[in-house]
């Protein structure tokens, strides 16, 4: 053991002086130090919105991390500020720094994750490689993150009528095509502001206005839907075969890949709640149509990291609408103005919630 053999040798030798005593503990700490520091801070930028901000902040949940989020508003277009472009130039989140490292790609991130904080208790979402989970959770990991959820998203908010029982308000699609025209003329501004990222904006511009105009396209999104069946007819027989595998009266229920929840079943849980909300479900699962993609649904709805991370990310009206009202008032109108709108709504808003308990008190009663 290393405390004998340190005893050994220093009866071999003169006893060190109090100085180099000192300098001994510091070489002795230094490496814990330094462990310590490349560990001692994760930050996760993300907006609560973002469907790859979702996944992250979900496996996050999952293994356990401390980490230190802060909300990037999609909605005010925070993530096209210079600050944010010189932290990822392709301005998107979520974006995770630890110490000096910064992770822009969402799955960079997470195998980031799992690469990085594999300390003992610290819950694994990826089976070693060579073991014969390793390829399923890979396959179906991959399978998941090639479907284009941003299109479904834009397209189910610019064409609502593929959508049945949407959480997304009529309002949206005039909001959204407005918000696309102002994100055009924003970013070209920007690049004239900031010749030193302007490289950067004019790329972003581009990309942009390219998957939008795909994202309002109906034959490309009937081809991305037609996709989206094929992915959910896998799944539907993956999760058949874990149900075979795994007796009811042993107890135990089975996740996507085995009885352990993966980075699989983090990509899964979190496309099943977007496509939920976008108003996809009931053409995808539900009403006897791949009842095991329900149950699944049904049982990650009542896991308590996703109720903890996803449970209440739903809501595009406070997320989305207000902070834009309140970015339009803040740049219109003056200051005293502006406070009193903010402090208006909130009143309203206050006077709503009281209304509310005030009837569920008196039913109660």
């Amino acid at each position: 053991m290393a405390t004998d053999n340190g005893s050994e040798s220093q009866g071999e030798k003169e006893m060190p002086t109090d100085k180099e005593a000192v300098v001994e503990k510091q070489e002795e700490i230094a490496p814990l130090i330094e462990n310590t520091r490349r560990q001692s801070k994760l930050v996760l930028y993300h907006w609560t919105q973002s469907f790859s901000s979702q996944k992250v902040r979900l496996a996050i949940a999952e293994k356990g991390l401390k980490c230190e989020e802060y909300d990037v508003s999609l909605p005010l277009s925070e993530h096209n500020e210079p600050w944010f472009m010189r932290l990822n130039p392709a301005g998107e989140v979520p974006v995770l720094v630890h110490d000096d490292n910064v992770i822009c790609d969402p799955t960079h991130i997470l195998d980031y994750l799992e690469q990085n904080f594999r300390e003992e208790g610290t819950p694994k979402l990826m089976p070693e490689e060579g073991s014969m989970y390793y390829p399923r959770v890979q396959h179906y990991r991959e399978l998941l993150d090639s479907l284009q959820m941003d299109a479904y998203t834009h397209g189910c908010i610019l064409h609502p009528e593929i959508t049945v029982d949407s959480h997304i308000p009529a309002y949206a699609t005039t909001r959204i095509r407005a918000q696309i025209g102002n994100t055009e003329s924003e970013l070209k501004k920007l690049a004239e502001q900031n010749p030193e990222l302007q490289e950067a904006y004019i790329a972003k511009q581009r990309r942009l206005k390219s998957k939008l105009l795909d994202h309002d396209n109906m034959k490309y999104l009937k081809k991305i839907l037609d996709e989206l069946e094929n992915v959910m007819d896998q799944v539907e027989t993956e999760l058949q075969r874990r149900n075979e595998e795994t007796p009811a009266e042993e107890g135990s229920q089975a996740w996507l890949c085995g009885e352990f929840f993966s980075m699989a079943d983090v990509s899964l849980a979190v496309t099943l709640h977007r496509l939920k909300f976008l108003g996809l479900s009931r053409k995808y699962w539900g009403n006897g149509n791949r009842v095991n993609v329900e149950t699944y649904y049904e049982r990650v709805l009542e896991r308590p990291t996703f109720r903890k991370v996803l449970g209440h990310v739903n809501n595009i009206l406070i997320s989305a609408v207000l902070p834009t009202a309140f970015r339009v008032a803040r740049k219109r109108a003056p200051s005293f103005v502006c406070t009193t709108l903010l402090v208006g709504i909130l009143g309203g808003m206050s006077y709503l919630a009281f209304m509310y308990l005030k009837k569920r008190l008196v039913k109660c009663s």
